[in-house]
């Protein structure tokens, strides 16, 4: 458990320069602090005390303004920075090394209505090793956010995001070519899971895809305009053959 907490903590100082001794992360960081609680409601509510586990994680949501369900899943060095409004349901579940920031939301989407049906079965997401969650992101529903994967702030999940990948907006979407953006995910930490660089704007994406279709179809109309022209301006003249179809006087294709 020691050695635990000792990474816990080593985690905040290698991911956070604010952070300037072990013994300022244990006393002044509310998402260590969390952690620290939630491990031990954790161990009562594996071990069936249920209530005592739920009442120790509501002491540490009103301490630190983090709320962990004790029936969740969380895995070794996860550094919640700031940490303020971060909800993580029971059923979610994080792997090692993940980074979330304050205001994010693993949640779920199953209408609040016949709950019995819904009690132990995985309504919240997968988080993998390495990935970092922007603040005020909500990941909801039984997904997975594969590993090394990047959610960009205020952004909306409700679908999986492949290894690697960089999602932002409502709802999420890829930003940039996939080995790019795994590549850039690989080199360096994001912080608050948003690339800094010049990151392609899904939205702005589709609309030069228009513009330059209708810049091609200007140019055909332009193209057809002067081949009419070269035929005198009038369209080629055309009389009913005795078979009552269309035959055109003038071979030349408009």
């Amino acid at each position: 458990m020691f050695k635990t907490l000792r990474e816990d903590i080593d985690a905040t100082m290698a991911r956070d320069p604010a952070a300037r001794s072990r013994l300022e992360v244990a006393l002044c960081y509310p998402g260590f602090q969390a952690l620290l609680i939630y491990r031990l409601a954790s161990a009562l509510w594996r071990r069936g005390f249920h209530l005592l586990g739920r009442w120790i994680s509501q002491v540490g949501r009103t301490l630190t303004g983090i709320e962990i369900h004790p029936g969740a899943t969380i895995g070794r060095r996860l550094f919640i920075d700031h940490g303020m409004g971060v909800v993580i349901g029971e059923t979610a579940e994080i792997g090692d090394d993940v980074t979330l920031y304050h205001d994010v939301t693993l949640g779920g989407v199953a209408p609040s209505i016949d709950s019995d049906r819904q009690r132990d079965r995985k309504r919240h997401p997968t988080l993998l090793d390495g990935v970092i969650v922007g603040s005020g992101a909500q990941v909801l529903g039984p997904i997975t956010v594969s590993r090394c994967a990047r959610v960009g702030a205020n952004a909306v999940v409700t679908k999986d995001v492949a290894e690697g990948v960089t999602v932002v907006g409502v709802p999420a979407r890829a930003v940039g070519a996939q080995e790019a953006v795994r590549a850039e995910a690989d080199a360096r930490f994001l912080a608050y899971g948003t690339p800094t660089g010049d990151i392609p704007d899904p939205v702005a994406r589709a609309l030069d895809g228009l513009l330059s279709e209708v810049h091609a179809l200007r140019a055909q109309v332009r193209d057809l305009e002067g081949r009419l022209g070269d035929t005198g301006g009038t369209a080629p003249k055309s009389e009913p053959n005795g078979e009552g179809a269309v035959r055109s006087d003038n071979k030349k294709p408009c």
